[in-house]
């Protein structure tokens, strides 16, 4: 019995021990999947409609699947179920920035509103 107690223990503590990415990770997550064309990956970590945005340009920009991402946070700010994220990458010159919302307790990539503006521009 004390056997059968301690399986269903440890059961239980490595099922509810799943690890939550944090919302650099999942930009750093999108943009080398963007960049590589992993679009398995880049459906994963981005609302519906995200992903349908960056799929319509990813044709046109050019092909990165060798090259390192070199991605490196600048400044992250979470409020909630709402973080930004902003970043370098070896694929563009000026820095980026994500909007991410925490859907079912992970982060994705959302996009941004229309005059929306990231706390820390």
């Amino acid at each position: 019995m004390k056997n059968q107690l301690m399986c269903l223990f440890i059961t239980v503590f490595f099922s509810c021990s799943e690890h939550h990415t944090t919302p650099s990770e999942v930009a750093q997550v999108v943009v080398e999947s963007f960049y590589k064309k992993n679009n398995d990956a880049l459906k994963k970590h981005t609302t519906n409609e995200s992903f349908e945005s960056f799929l319509s340009i990813q044709g046109f920009i050019t092909d990165s699947e060798n090259k390192a991402s070199d991605f490196a946070v600048i400044e992250e700010i979470a409020e909630g179920d709402i973080a930004w994220v902003k970043f370098t990458t070896s694929y563009e010159d000026k820095p980026e920035t994500f909007k991410l919302v925490l859907v079912d307790g992970h982060w994705k990539v959302t996009e941004k509103g229309l005059r929306e503006k990231p706390p820390f521009e």
